[in-house]
Order: structure tokens, then C-alpha cells, then sequence
């Protein structure tokens, strides 16, 4: 056997065991038998559940779970593969590169439904859980500062990123925009929620969130929409929008990549345009349409507008914010 083929058939071996032995149990994540007992769920840490399909954002996608998976507020972290196209081989040596941490585990969806986002893992072992995409880097206090916050609002949604729902009077349609003053929609680009949120999503509600997940693979889209419409329908308050030091979307079609923010861009393969343009929003008004038509079906189908709109924003410090005189100049007190 040729060295080569020695090589493939080491990689592919190390796939078979690093990533389809580590898939669930139990074939039916809902199987009740399936779920761990709350409390054996530690209330300190968080599981971070990174949703990975572009073969181009791998190098990012590496690194943002290694980086989380230093925080020693992070539990573990799964990437969820959601490509069913993507060659064994290039999933192996994804695996490889992410077992040199031992808490990262790779595992590769049944299918890219984007409901398979909201899955209920026995591998979670804690309370909270972070959802995020495999594009978006926030810097490390901001994290730290986001969990803390959830662990004062178990209940809500807790993240970096929002938009709105509202009621277009011309049309009678509800439709997806965004609001300077008022949010109702939290993103998953970065969701921190409880865990117990994922089996309500995937497994509780009836025929009716049978009929809207549906409607969420139908329109590869709007799995965000609907998770924020089940925790409001439970809780009957918005979501809870965090203030962040320093937080980039890579994804966002807006993004300069010749803006150097740290040495790591050019490393990440940045440069790469076809790392922003596979995001769903990069079309962005067909965008806005899309989710806007899953608003009105969630409503159809829910019966009732169960969004409610958060206000303002939370700091981690909001420092000395008088005014003082430096240079003939003014400026805040704390910057003087």
C-alpha cells in the first residue's frame, strides 16, 4: 500500500471514531430516556455549540472553538456540522485539527436542517448554552460579562445581536426590520439560553411546531425567529441585548477585509470574499423578505404575536461619564 493511501486510511479511520462515535445514544434526541437529569447540570460553566457548514470558514471556525475552549467558563464545546456534501476526508482532518483540544468534539448532522441547531444533546452538561455561528469573534470580557448576565436572567435570551419584529399597517403584514430604540429578536450569530429551551424547541408544542419547523427547513431560515417565539410564548418578555467591547462579524458583507483589527485576519484566510458572501445575509433585502414571511406563518400557525420588545442595552461599565476640561477641550471625566 502506497504511503498515500496509508495516510487516507488513517484519516479516515481516526473520522469514523472521532466523530461518528461521538453521536448521541439514543437515535430520538427526545427519547426522554435520552435527557439528562437537571440536576446533574453544572450552573458554572457553558456549553458552546458552534454551527459549522462553509468549507471556507474552517480556519476561522478552528479558530473561535479553541479560543472558547480556553475560557475556563466553557464546559465544552460541540461543532455541529451542518454540510452533508463535505468530503469525509476534509471533515477528518477537521476533527484531528480540533481533538489537540480535548474538550471540542466535531459532529456531523443527519441532514442541514437548520432546526438541527436546537437539538437536545446528552452530551450538554450544563444549565446554560451558547449558540453561535462559525463567522462571529467577540472578545473574551465581553463573553465573560454575556454569561454572568444570563446567570441574573435564566429565563431570557442573552446575546450581542438583535432585531425586530413590527406590524407594516399598509400591508397588514408583520415584517422583519430593525429598530435604533426597541429589539424583540435575538440572533443566534451569538444566543446564550437554558439548556431545556432546545428540547422545548425541537420536541415539545404539538403539531403546531411540527408545522413551523417545518416551515424553518422549508425556507432554510428563521430557526432563530422560532426559538425566540417559543422562550417569549413561555416567558412573555424580550430578549436581553448585551453591550460588547469588541465584536466582528466576519460573515457581514459590510466587513473591510483589508481592516487588519489583529494579525490573526490574514491568517483565518479572510481575504478569501467567499468567506462573507455564504451567509444567508449577505442577500440581504431577499433576506429580510424571507424572515419577514416566517414572522407572519409563526403568527398564523401560533395564533397569537407572542415577540416582546427588550429596551436599551446592558455594560459591563459605564464609567465617569462628566464632563471636564483637558486641552480646552471637553471631554469625559474618565478619559481625562
Amino acid at each position: 500500500m502506497e504511503m498515500n493511501q496509508i495516510r487516507t486510511f488513517v484519516i479516515l479511520f481516526f473520522f469514523f471514531f472521532s466523530v461518528n462515535g461521538l453521536r448521541t445514544l439514543s437515535d430520538d434526541p427526545c427519547d426522554p430516556k435520552a435527557q439528562r437529569d437537571p440536576r446533574t447540570l453544572r450552573s458554572d460553566q457553558i456549553t458552546v455549540l458552534i454551527n459549522g457548514y462553509s468549507e471556507l470558514r474552517i480556519p476561522l471556525l478552528q479558530s473561535l472553538a479553541a479560543t472558547y475552549a480556553t475560557s475556563p467558563l466553557v464546559s465544552s464545546v460541540l461543532v455541529l456540522w451542518g454540510n452533508p456534501s463535505t468530503p469525509a476526508q476534509t471533515l477528518a482532518q477537521l476533527a484531528q485539527n480540533l481533538s489537540l483540544h480535548y474538550s471540542i468534539s466535531l459532529l456531523r448532522q443527519s441532514s442541514n436542517s437548520l432546526n438541527n441547531r436546537f437539538l437536545p444533546r446528552s452530551s450538554i452538561g450544563t444549565h446554560a448554552v451558547l449558540i453561535c455561528d462559525d463567522d462571529v469573534e467577540i472578545d473574551h470580557d465581553s463573553f465573560e460579562f454575556a454569561v454572568r448576565i444570563w446567570g441574573s436572567n435564566r429565563d431570557r435570551l442573552i446575546g450581542f445581536f438583535v432585531r425586530s419584529h413590527d406590524l407594516d399597517l399598509s400591508r397588514k403584514e408583520w415584517i422583519y426590520t430593525v429598530h435604533p430604540e426597541k429589539y424583540s429578536i435575538l440572533l443566534t450569530k451569538f444566543m446564550i439560553l437554558r439548556n431545556d429551551y432546545l428540547f422545548k424547541y425541537s420536541c415539545n408544542g404539538g403539531p403546531a411546531m411540527v408545522e413551523m419547523r417545518r416551515t424553518v427547513d422549508r425556507m432554510s431560515n428563521c430557526e432563530d425567529i422560532l426559538m425566540n417565539f417559543v422562550v417569549a410564548d413561555e416567558t412573555n418578555v424580550g430578549p436581553v441585548l448585551v453591550g460588547a467591547k469588541w465584536a466582528r462579524d466576519y460573515g457581514d458583507a459590510r466587513n473591510d477585509v483589508d481592516v487588519d483589527h489583529h494579525d490573526g485576519d490574514q491568517r483565518l484566510g479572510l481575504k478569501d470574499e467567499g468567506v462573507k458572501e455564504v451567509g444567508l445575509s449577505s442577500r440581504r433585502g431577499e433576506h429580510r423578505k424571507r424572515r419577514g414571511k416566517c414572522i407572519m406563518e409563526f403568527h398564523r400557525v401560533m395564533g397569537r404575536m407572542p415577540l416582546r420588545y427588550g429596551y436599551g442595552k446592558v455594560v459591563n461599565s459605564v464609567g465617569e461619564q462628566g464632563l471636564c476640561e483637558k486641552g480646552g477641550h471637553l471631554v469625559f471625566c474618565d478619559k481625562s
